[in-house]
């Protein structure tokens, strides 16, 4: 590709892109000089498991790798102990130092399910932020005043409605920035909520003598209720390390209007073929349903395996379809002697719940049986007998095992 193809092609999919003119000069000199660019990507690793959410950015980033660029990723040990509101009205909670640790590891395993790990650099935002004095966060403290700080959508809302806002948050978008200066970044990727921090790592590399990164952002993708951005915390998300038939099944739950976006995003299929699609679909050629089972079929593979995928939407439409149960269900142990037990404490001891609450809530939406039959009284008391299938939603199985 030439530097305007390149600009077409790295660009696309793109909502901010900040902007096509510098970059087009950082190519022209990284091509002068023989060498790619630093493409800089950071995440905290608030939870152990990537999501298809975090797919979008990473496949974003193989495309940078694929036309001859190192992606910079940045695994915020340091900055995940400090807690970040980005998009929330909250505080994301501080982790202590053993969860960091364990979730860089997953996070470092994962990732190369799509980045090529010849073109990557892992780096850990401690080796430099654990290195520095309160003298040198004074001063780096000094190169953003409040005003800038306040701009950030998140912030400013909480502070018209007299929410708290600690000192320690708004330190998190300026050491995130100076990530940007210690890895001479060239450009930072990162979603629609984290616009202003990468903005601010502009700046910063501005004022301490680098030449700013450029800056572009990806869309968030909405999680399987089809209304909130995909996330592990409000349990509406899709691990790539999940097994094909959860995988496969939760993508099968996807509203029908929302998985253009995953094609689009997460399968990355040109706009033309997923316009073709949607449009085979609105004529009636092609049944929603059909279309579904191609996207639970092309995630799986790509993350599991071709023949993975293909069991996975043979046993989904076993199951659904015809009413039959999976070739392997969990089992539940009941101690022998228990002659009664409450509908609530089974589902949560079987796992098809994880408190009394959510089971409390499947059994009033009907999506509770036992052995068939639908129990819709949330106060019901259960004689357990081995070999009893307990069903909750679409997904959910246990077999009950006596002693």
């Amino acid at each position: 590709m030439n530097i305007e193809e390149q600009l077409d092609f790295l660009s696309a999919r793109a909502v901010d892109f900040i902007n096509r003119d510098d970059m087009k000069k950082k190519l022209e000199k990284a091509q002068s000089e023989g060498r790619g660019l630093r493409i800089k990507y950071g995440a905290d690793p608030s939870a152990p498991d990537i999501h298809l959410g975090h797919v979008v950015g990473l496949n974003k980033l193989r495309e940078f790798q694929e036309a001859g660029h190192t992606v910079v990723f940045i695994i915020g040990d340091f900055t995940g102990m400090i807690g970040d509101p980005s998009g929330k009205s909250a505080t994301r909670p501080a982790l202590s130092r053993e969860q960091v640790a364990k979730n860089a590891e997953s996070y470092k395993q994962q990732v190369f399910k799509i980045l090529d790990p010849e073109k990557t650099e892992v780096r850990f935002n401690s080796e430099w932020l654990g290195e520095m004095k309160f003298e040198d966060v004074i001063r780096l403290t000094a190169h953003v005043t409040v005003a800038q700080l306040l701009a950030r959508d998140d912030f400013s809302k909480r502070y018209s409605e007299n929410r708290p806002i600690s000192l320690v948050e708004f330190l998190y978008p300026l050491v995130q920035a100076y990530d940007s200066v210690m890895v001479k970044a060239d450009l930072e990727l990162g979603g629609t909520d984290q616009l202003f921090n990468l903005l601010l790592g502009r700046e910063l590399q501005k004022i301490m003598g680098q030449e700013p990164q450029c800056v572009m952002t990806l869309p968030l993708i909405e999680g399987l209720d089809g209304v909130n951005k995909m996330s592990k915390s409000l349990n509406n998300y899709v691990g790539v390390d999940e097994t094909p038939r959860d995988m496969y099944g939760k993508l099968m739950s996807v509203p029908d209007d929302l998985m253009w976006k995953y094609f689009e995003y997460i399968l990355c299929w040109p706009a033309d073929k997923v316009k073709e699609t949607h449009a085979r679909v609105a004529g009636g050629e092609l049944h929603p349903r059909a279309v579904k089972d191609m996207l639970g079929q092309e995630v799986v593979a790509r993350f599991i395996g071709e023949d993975e995928a293909k069991a996975a939407s043979e046993e989904f439409t076993r199951i659904f379809a015809k009413g039959d149960l999976p070739d392997e269900i969990p089992e539940v142990k009941v101690p022998a002697g228990v002659e009664m037990i409450g509908l609530l404490n089974l589902m949560v001891l079987a796992k098809l719940a994880n408190s009394n609450g959510e089971a409390r809530r499947l059994i009033k939406q009907g999506a509770v049986k036992i052995n068939d039959e639908k129990i819709s009284d949330e106060r019901a008391e259960i004689k357990p007998e081995d070999g009893m299938i307990i069903r909750s939603g679409k997904r959910g199985f246990a077999k009950v095992v006596i002693g």
